[in-house]
């Protein structure tokens, strides 16, 4: 019922920034998500980066906090991952994920029941 794609992968420069967008299109009674974002690095598990409730509250990794930052529009249409100072270790699929429930617990992927396709970022 709910399709999500992302968009927004780039090669950059080590230091640089990208901006990744994700977009959910489709049919679902819920009025507010939980959103969130992902990533997979060859050889890794899949780990979570940020998630986003309908009001704006936010939760992030470690991995991410104070350099990556996770943002929607007002019906959760869109969501958004700005990601400064990257570094070699981001490179991987970043995944936006989606799940019908109002709050977010946590960062497991076992809780979102939407994924998208994923785009690669390579940071070189």
């Amino acid at each position: 019922h709910v399709q999500l794609v992302e968009s927004g992968g780039a090669s950059v420069q080590a230091g640089g920034s990208l901006r990744l967008s994700c977009v959910r299109s489709g049919y679902d009674a819920s009025m507010s998500f939980c959103m969130g974002w992902f990533r997979q690095a060859p050889g890794k598990e899949r780990e979570g980066i940020a998630s986003i409730e309908r009001d704006g509250t936010a939760t992030y990794a470690d991995s991410a906090k104070g350099r990556f930052t996770i943002s929607q529009d007002d019906a959760q249409r869109t969501l958004y991952l700005q990601m400064n100072s990257l570094q070699l270790e981001d490179t991987a699929v970043y995944y936006c994920a989606a799940e019908s429930f109002p709050r977010c617990y946590g960062l497991s992927d076992r809780f979102f029941g939407y994924w998208g396709q994923g785009t690669q970022v390579t940071v070189s």
